[in-house]
């Protein structure tokens, strides 16, 4: 959407003056020539910046700020004064404006000024609409608007409520045992227990009378009956993670399980019926386990009735900011920790990140970065170093500078990343950023930026 000035200004000639350098620059320019035309504009257009003299007649400009201000939605304000009333521009910059320029305006100063006005609009935007997202993928707790991330929450609310049995896989990490929790509270079972069972994290000894439990006087030791987990489970849901570490020894008593839905206790003389819908997990490849002989097949296609595939964070880098901003406000309760934001370079090298621990690797990068933090922003420094690009960030190089406001930072950043797409073609570069060649000379020289 084009980014639209409101000029409130009673001199034409100024007015024509901004029309011109900003529609150049590709904004689009509306004009009022009195204080109470530019109050109607606002309640009648949107409205991104404002650019609003301070001398005119009848309705001062301090009177249409005051007006905007109590309006309750108020976009930035510039002000345009004369060289002698500086005093009175800052005076309403108190008072809530954004910046002020003198007249005559410098064309470049009055670009610079206007676009951080409106990045800084553009940004607000963004974290608002960040926060919604949020807010409409919280039923979910799976956080994500990739289309990969949609397409998982679609297959949760289809195969949720069928008995099918269901596998699950992804990459350590991803949120596997999330997805098995989802899936029971979508099913007919939600109201029964969700057992589950890690089958690598039980030696293989323990394992089988956990699963199938065991009888009083099976071995030393068991002074009385214990019911296994797919006992427990009768009614709801059993969840078997990390399959593929199942011993081959079990793998046959699974799949009677499965097919017959019974279970014989160690020690028993009589088979037990249970009452569950299975859903597994696994990191592992299967299939090349089963072409290795280490995964029985027909177990395999027994619990393959439905997949579901979680996609590595690498594949889904869109959905960094949402999980970020997700899991640093769940990080800020545990710790009592407040950070206001992260920085843009902040989210762009966590973006280039690898991440081979998926989200559970981000959430504890999240987590030391918050608690080293010294601010209530975190920035790239905060970063561990093995998450910094060789190259490093251009933030970095700000050690020996000083430091750049936010939005500037977010300026230069498109710039860099609009420069980077096009090879450093300056005319295709203003093109795509929707502003004039003079405008990306004065923006490249502004940042230090050399292109071709």
């Amino acid at each position: 959407m084009t980014p639209t000035v409101l000029i409130i200004d009673d001199e034409p000639a100024h007015r024509l003056m901004v029309r011109v350098v900003l529609g150049d620059a590709g904004f689009k320019v509306l004009e009022a020539d009195n204080g109470p035309a530019g109050l109607a504009a606002v309640r009648t257009r949107p409205v991104d910046v404002i650019l609003l003299d301070m001398r005119m007649p009848g309705m001062s400009g301090q009177e249409v700020l005051q007006r905007l201000q109590e309006s309750g939605s108020c976009p930035p304000v510039i002000m345009l004064t004369a060289f002698g009333s500086v005093g009175n521009a800052v005076e309403a910059m108190k008072a809530g404006a954004w910046d002020y320029l003198t007249k005559p305006t410098d064309n470049d100063e009055l670009l610079a000024v206007v676009h951080k006005a409106y990045d800084h609009v553009r940004l607000t935007r963004e974290n608002s609409d960040l926060k919604k997202q949020i807010g409409q993928l919280r039923n979910t707790r799976l956080i994500g608007d990739s289309p990969a991330m949609r397409r998982v929450v679609e297959l949760i609310e289809q195969v949720g409520p069928s008995e099918a049995n269901v596998l699950i896989l992804g990459e350590s990490g991803t949120g596997k045992e999330l997805v098995a929790q989802l899936l029971h509270e979508h099913s007919l079972r939600k109201d029964g227990a969700l057992v589950k069972v890690n089958c690598a994290a039980l030696p293989e000894t323990l394992l089988e009378s956990e699963l199938f439990g065991y009888v009083r006087g099976a071995f030393t030791g068991a002074t009385q009956d214990k019911p296994g987990r797919f006992q427990l489970a009768a009614g709801g849901t059993l969840f078997l993670d990390e399959i593929g570490e199942l011993p081959m020894t079990l793998q046959a008593k699974i799949l009677r399980a499965l097919q017959e839905r019974i279970v014989e206790p160690l020690g028993g003389v009589s088979p037990v019926s249970v009452d569950v819908r299975f859903i597994a997990a696994t990191n592992r490849d299967l299939q090349a386990m089963i072409a290795d002989g280490k995964f029985r097949e027909d177990l395999y296609y027994r619990l393959n009735v439905l997949e579901i595939r979680i996609p590595p964070l690498r594949d889904r880098t869109e959905d960094i900011a949402l999980l970020t901003d997700h899991l640093l406000a769940k990080l800020c309760r545990k710790n009592n920790r407040p950070v206001r934001s992260v920085s843009r370079d902040f989210l762009d090298a966590l973006t280039r990140h690898e991440w081979r621990g998926n989200v559970r690797e981000l959430e504890n990068v999240l987590e030391r970065c918050l608690i080293l933090c010294r601010g209530d922003v975190l920035d790239v420094r905060d970063l561990p170093e093995h998450l910094l690009s060789p190259a490093r960030t251009t933030a970095m190089s700000a050690a020996t500078t000083p430091a750049e406001n936010p939005l500037e930072a977010a300026e230069r950043h498109a710039l860099e990343e609009t420069l980077r797409r096009y090879a450093g073609h300056r005319e295709r570069t203003a093109q795509a950023l929707g502003i004039s060649r003079r405008t990306l000379q004065y923006r490249l020289k502004k940042y230090g930026l050399t292109t071709r």
